[in-house]
């Protein structure tokens, strides 16, 4: 006898919806883990007379900043308190793991800080906690319908005139790759950069998340391992970095048999990055961004990936860069990843 459908995964509840255009879909809620965590955290502050923040309406409090947080080292206040900021970044780890992208960012930045917490960032922990309590009811759907190439965007070029038409590029696939079943795949990518968004180091963040056809598989939120003089620097090391996972993923899905036959659609922001990727014709100025600039060029190139811009109002990817006050930019970017927790009106 069949066991049936899953319901449960890794803590998240599993569910099959009907979408709007009727295709099946399955939907994957980490409220249940989230309520759980929230009643424990809220548990262990009742101890100690404490509560959570009244209201969160974004993960961390307005404007603020943990790398120039000066408050007092957690060591000195409460070795308790220490002990349990690592647990808690943890338990968000896990949180963001099962859907919920829209703390990626914010538990990135608290998670530098573990080798020397302060009281600033274990309020911002509970401040996350907050957040939680207040929009817990949210869901990924995984929705199967292949996405659409807006007219316009993505045009194949023609790079048989370039420094790389006579070197004959093309994707290297292996002779024992499995024959490809069912339907294809397609995917697309937003990337963003901070430019020396960290105030005492002045590094970049980069942020990008991967879509396969309708559904988010993957997001990445972190800061980069060298400081960038330039805006067009930090963007190009964010767009090698997205290419670098797209080219792993690709491959990896080609060898679960999953037919992966166009180039992955990749939108970013920065008009300079998109012209120095795309443009067969175009001439590299700075020298210091040669390795990425080769290799995302010679992607485009194999048509691995084609690269095409977007107004960073609509790059969901800007979520993973830097802190969003809450409103439309933000609400948006939220419910292009998940269902339920941004208020309707960004649903329509």
């Amino acid at each position: 006898e069949s066991i049936g459908k899953p319901n449960q995964y890794l803590g998240g509840k599993l569910s099959e919806v009907t979408l709007n255009n009727g295709n099946k879909a399955w939907q994957f809620s980490s409220a249940q883990y989230v309520k759980e965590a929230v009643k424990n955290v809220e548990a262990y502050l009742a101890d100690t007379g404490r509560k959570l923040p009244r209201r969160a309406l974004t993960p961390f409090s307005s404007a603020y900043r943990p790398e120039i947080d000066v408050s007092r080292e957690l060591h000195e206040v409460s070795e308790a308190d220490a002990a349990y900021f690592h647990s808690l970044i943890g338990v968000l780890r896990w949180i963001v793991e099962l859907g919920r992208a829209d703390i990626c960012l914010e538990v990135s930045m608290l998670s530098s800080h573990l080798a020397l917490p302060r009281e600033g960032h274990l309020e911002q922990a509970f401040h996350i906690f907050a957040y939680l309590k207040e929009h817990h009811n949210a869901a990924m759907v995984f929705d199967p319908t292949e996405w659409n190439i807006p007219q316009g965007d993505f045009v194949k070029q023609d790079w048989n005139y370039s420094i790389y038409g006579c070197d004959g590029l093309e994707v290297d696939l292996p002779d024992d790759m499995p024959k490809p079943l069912g339907n294809m795949m397609r995917m697309h990518v937003y990337v963003d950069s901070d430019h020396a968004g960290d105030e005492i180091t002045r590094r970049s963040r980069t942020g990008f998340v991967v879509f396969l056809n309708g559904a988010p598989i993957y997001w990445f939120s972190k800061r980069q391992t060298s400081c960038e003089t330039s805006t067009f620097g930090s963007e190009f090391i964010a767009m090698k970095t997205a290419c670098d996972y797209v080219k792993g993923l690709r491959y990896k899905l080609r060898m679960m048999g999953i037919a992966v036959p166009e180039p992955t659609y990749i939108y970013g922001d920065n008009q300079s990055v998109l012209a120095n990727t795309g443009n067969p014709g175009s001439t590299l100025k700075k020298k210091s961004s040669a390795i990425a600039y080769h290799f995302v060029r010679e992607g485009c190139v194999r048509d691995e990936w084609r690269t095409d811009y977007i107004n960073t109002h609509f790059n969901v990817a800007d979520l993973f860069t830097k802190p969003l006050p809450s409103g439309a930019k933000r609400w948006g970017h939220v419910a292009r990843l998940l269902h339920y927790v941004a208020p309707r009106e960004y649903y329509q």
